[in-house]
């Protein structure tokens, strides 16, 4: 009996671990991806809770604890060098089991695990999508013609399918007011903690050591404009955002520009859609619902939202019927998360010297059990609300 198959646009955290769980329901898939290789930029990211268990029982946490991190200490200074805070992310997670690492590494991971009936397909795009009288019919740029029973939008933040049949206008996209930056500096850390962190007034700078000694480094600042032009210099616009800064981020942006080290530059923008999913077309990850790295739960809910979907279609022949179970079952948790980022969004990186300086107060003397209790509450609630619905 031939499997059905699903065409997946976006080879990312999202597409890749929706292959996995479509492969364990019965299903075929083929992932398109425009880049010519897999995403090798990004932040650190911490699989806590729905993520951290996506993983485990898709038999990843051996090779993910591996290449895993250790954070423990972070320093906070001011633009001219001083200590403000320093803060150690157990007392944030205490006993809550997690897993930190980067995204590039996640998606490396990811896709060295794609079953046999996944089909990677990189540099490719689609031209044409139209349905006919049992799915779609896609056209991909090589001339290939593909004929599939679903269509799974991972093409995150800046998703085109979502853009083209869900959201034309773009009125799902909420910015929060802020920009970030990634890239990567052939500079050794030179300090003995984990992460070094910058901060000043509308402006935070983070710092840590990749495996292969390389220096990650994000920057995020703020720009409340509704629609913020993003420079196709990411590192003119940099060097504008970090003039005032401490002499180390400005000595270190200039060895990456000088470098010409690969940079992403994007805007914190939420995508809140009151429907995922078209007929037999579904979005995931990113293109869904992005969270941004605000909530530090967008790379664990994509992998959470596959496996719902996957034991959805297991259950269910019905393709609409498994996506509204899917819905019913991820909308409460992403809703959850989405209103606690829009309240922490003021704070991240404060606008003015004043709620800088007060935001600095309370995390210097704030009880760390309150810390503890707030967020590992939260992340608690989410994986109950999951297991009772």
């Amino acid at each position: 009996m031939t499997k059905p198959h699903a065409v997946i646009i976006g080879g990312g955290v999202a597409g890749l671990a929706a292959a996995w769980w479509l492969d364990k329901a019965g299903w075929q898939s083929t992932i398109i991806e425009r880049a010519k290789s897999l995403r090798n930029r990004g932040y650190m990211v911490s699989l806590t809770g729905l993520g951290y268990e996506t993983v485990k029982k898709m038999d990843l946490y051996d090779r993910l604890k591996a290449i895993s991190y250790t954070i423990d200490e972070n320093i906070y200074k001011n633009s001219k060098g001083k200590e403000l805070i320093r803060l150690h992310y157990r007392d944030f997670v205490n006993d809550l089991p997690y897993l930190a690492v980067s995204r590039s590494d996640l998606v490396t991971v990811l896709a060295n695990a794609l079953p046999v009936g996944a089909k990677l397909c990189p540099d490719t795009h689609v031209l044409t999508l139209e349905k006919s009288a049992d799915g779609y019919k896609i056209e991909l740029n090589n001339h290939d013609i593909l004929h599939c029973d679903m269509v799974l939008g991972c093409d995150g933040l800046r998703s085109s399918l979502r853009q083209q049949y869900f959201d034309k206008d773009g009125k799902s996209l909420q910015p929060l007011g802020y920009c970030f930056a990634v890239y990567d500096i052939n500079h050794v850390k030179d300090f003995d903690y984990d992460f070094l962190s910058y901060v000043e007034p509308r402006h935070f700078a983070e710092y840590y050591s990749l495996h292969d000694g390389k220096l990650a480094a994000l920057h995020i600042w703020r720009d409340e404009r509704s629609n913020p032009h993003i420079t196709a210099d990411g590192y003119q616009l940099l060097k504008q955002i970090v003039r005032g800064s401490n002499r180390q981020v400005r000595d270190l942006l200039s060895i990456a520009q000088k470098e010409k080290a690969p940079i992403l530059v994007d805007s914190l923008t939420m995508v809140d859609l009151p429907q995922w999913y078209n007929g037999k077309m579904l979005l995931l990850g990113d293109a869904a619902h992005c969270l941004t790295l605000i909530s530090g739960q967008g790379a664990g809910m994509a992998l959470a939202s596959t496996e719902m979907l996957g034991m959805a279609l297991a259950k269910y022949q019905n393709i609409e019927q498994a996506f509204t179970v899917h819905d019913r079952q991820l909308r409460p948790i992403i809703k959850r998360l989405q209103e606690r980022t829009r309240k922490m969004a003021p704070m991240f990186v404060p606008a003015t010297a004043f709620t800088f300086h007060l935001r600095n107060i309370v995390l210097k003397f704030m009880p760390k059990s309150w810390l503890y209790h707030y967020f590992t509450n939260a992340v608690k609630s989410e994986i109950a609300l999951t297991h009772s619905l």
